[in-house]
């Protein structure tokens, strides 16, 4: 089935990393517990943003580790690939188009695999291969260590109390958040899917990671997370065209016609095919490695009573309130501007519902 569906091993072990995760709200309280007590070992203040250089000491001092900063930048062919582990020296070699916050992220990941004595391992970010699930799990855990280590779970829960506190959404207020930790827009979120289930009890939401040509009207989701169950933005195997309603990718358009680094967006996303909404918050930025390549990164919360209870800011008027599908090809809303394909698939359906329903006529009229 595997081979017929193209269905490689490395996509086999990512989903069942991300039904892992599911089962799991995403929270690992024995990680979070090693990151206190690293940062106990090594007079590491929590309470503060983390730099880059505190953790390359370490690395350096406490388990040999040479930093080199220039050979991958002479490969052209390595493309986006940030950095490469050779274990026989401890050498770590690291692109310079990364940002400090990348090498924080990197430098925590190295310091996981040291400090959880972790062996089987990946020697390159992003991964090019897998040879074994383990590695992907020891991947995983060593990436929601440095996410722990640079985004604590304390400062980020307080923080984002005060932001949940507030009777309107404060733009400001949550973009300070976002940027009180030496970290990026994508570790934040993804932080925000170990937290808010942990710590508010929130937890139906998914994570989307959309990239983006500035020049082209395809939009391409390279990550997803749901969590309690399959929430209704999520991938298709077929080419259909995502919902151009969708914030995720409004923000992926507004960065590529502005200057900004960072375009962030906030909007409810009204299911109306599943009778559900969701509060969806998207941020993008530029691909440091790719010219007029763009990310974007959103969390969306089911609106239920829970989030009623926990999100003050959810009566406020000025959110923008958006009727949305999965894809054009299977969506019902009428008279949409953004519209890129005909509903094809749900015609079909909606066809074969009515031969349905014709066949059965036929047999109660002459079944005698």
């Amino acid at each position: 089935i595997a081979k017929h569906y193209s269905f490689s091993k490395e996509s086999f072990y990512l989903a069942s990393l991300r039904s892992f995760q599911e089962a799991n709200n995403n929270y690992f309280d024995e990680v979070e517990l090693s990151v206190l007590k690293f940062a106990t070992t090594y007079q590491i203040d929590l309470n503060t943003p983390i730099s880059s250089k505190e953790l390359e000491d370490i690395l350096i001092e406490e388990y040999g580790y040479i930093i080199n900063e220039n050979e991958l930048s002479t490969y052209e062919a390595l493309g986006n690939l940030r950095c490469v582990f050779v274990p026989k020296t401890k050498t770590l070699l690291l692109s310079n188009h990364i940002d400090d916050a990348q090498r924080t992220f990197i430098y925590a990941k190295e310091i996981a695999y040291n400090f959880l004595e972790i062996t089987d391992r990946l020697y390159t970010f992003p991964w090019i291969k897998f040879k074994s699930f383990d590695q992907v799990l020891n991947n995983f855990y060593a990436s929601y260590f440095a996410g722990a280590l640079t985004i604590p779970i304390a400062d980020l829960t307080q923080q984002l109390k005060t932001v949940f506190e507030k009777e309107t959404f404060d733009t400001t207020l949550f973009l300070n958040t976002l940027g009180a930790f030496n970290a990026s827009p994508e570790s934040f979120y993804q932080r925000l899917t170990n937290i808010l289930p942990k710590a508010f009890n929130i937890q139906d939401l998914f994570f989307l990671r959309f990239s983006h040509q500035g020049d082209s009207e395809k939009f391409h989701l390279k990550k997803e997370l749901h969590l309690s169950h399959q929430h209704s933005p999520r991938a298709n195997e077929t080419n259909e065209h995502y919902c151009r309603r969708w914030v995720s990718l409004k923000v992926l358009k507004d960065i590529s016609k502005s200057k900004n680094a960072h375009e962030f967006d906030i909007q409810i996303s009204n299911y109306q095919n599943d009778n559900t909404k969701y509060l969806v918050l998207s941020s993008a930025t530029k691909d440091p490695f790719k010219d007029h390549h763009y990310r974007s990164i959103s969390i969306g919360l089911l609106i239920n009573k829970q989030l009623e209870r926990k999100l003050k800011f959810l009566d406020d008027k000025t959110i923008k309130t958006q009727a949305v599908g999965v894809t054009c090809e299977r969506c019902a809303i009428k008279d949409c501007q953004v519209r890129q394909t005909p509903p094809r698939v749900l015609d079909k359906v909606t066809k074969n519902e009515k031969i349905e329903r014709i066949v059965e006529d036929l047999n109660t009229k002459f079944k005698s």
